[in-house]
């Protein structure tokens, strides 16, 4: 069960406006991932359903932060059905995100107060998904789809949207100013700021590090 309502979530989530997410069958080098994020002051985690170790692994990290850190919200992506999110759900997961808009997992998530993020790549999918009640839709692949432009172009005539385009924000102050100036609630990031070479290396400071500037640039980037 969610230990985070729904409105928690989404106000934590556009408050600090960075989502990491990553995958690793390791439990203890997913505990270190999430602390560095944690550190870096990113609070709000997704550990993507990825491998087939996915679940009892996120099941590690909930029971671990709930007494380490009870101030991480975890969550998981790449939800693509409905029994999976349930599944995930009833193991603690606080927020759903999927690569895709499914109406069977909007109306789970809505029956037990829990936020879905699903993926949107055109403006009749964002209007679609805010109609099953998603608040934040995930905009992926971000790069692909259209870049800032998209977000700056569908916001235009619907400038409630709440948008968090993953997939091509770089870790860079250019880069997140670029799609938060566009109009970007949040953005999501994975491999640009948990590196590879930075997992091999288990610089796990350096991760806590990038994370920290993200959040520093986003809120810099948001009174311009």
């Amino acid at each position: 069960m969610a230990r985070f309502m729904r409105l928690e979530v989404i106000n934590t989530l556009l408050d600090i406006g960075l989502v990491p997410l990553f995958y690793n069958a390791d439990v203890e080098t997913s505990i270190e991932l999430a602390s560095a994020c944690s550190r870096g002051g990113a609070k709000v985690i997704e550990f993507t359903n990825r491998g087939e170790l996915a679940y009892p692994v996120f099941m590690e990290l909930v029971k671990h932060f709930a007494k380490a850190d009870p101030s991480i919200i975890l969550g998981v992506g790449s939800i693509i059905d409905a029994p999976t999110a349930a599944l995930y759900i009833a193991g603690g997961a606080n927020f759903i995100v999927g690569p895709s808009f499914n109406p069977e997992i909007a109306k789970l998530c809505n029956r037990r107060k829990i936020l879905y993020m699903p993926g949107c790549a055109t403006a009749t999918e964002i209007s679609t998904a805010e109609e099953y009640g998603a608040e934040i839709c995930k905009i992926f692949p971000g790069e692909t789809v259209g870049g800032p432009a998209f977000i700056k172009g569908v916001m235009a005539p619907c400038p409630w949207h709440r948008l968090m385009p993953t997939g091509g924000v770089d870790a860079t102050e250019a880069s997140v100013s670029e799609w938060i100036q566009a109009g970007a609630s949040a953005v999501g990031m994975g491999s640009k700021l948990i590196t590879a070479r930075a997992v091999k290396d288990k610089d796990y400071d350096g991760i806590a590090k990038k994370a920290s500037d993200c959040v520093g640039w986003i809120k810099k980037a948001r009174t311009k």
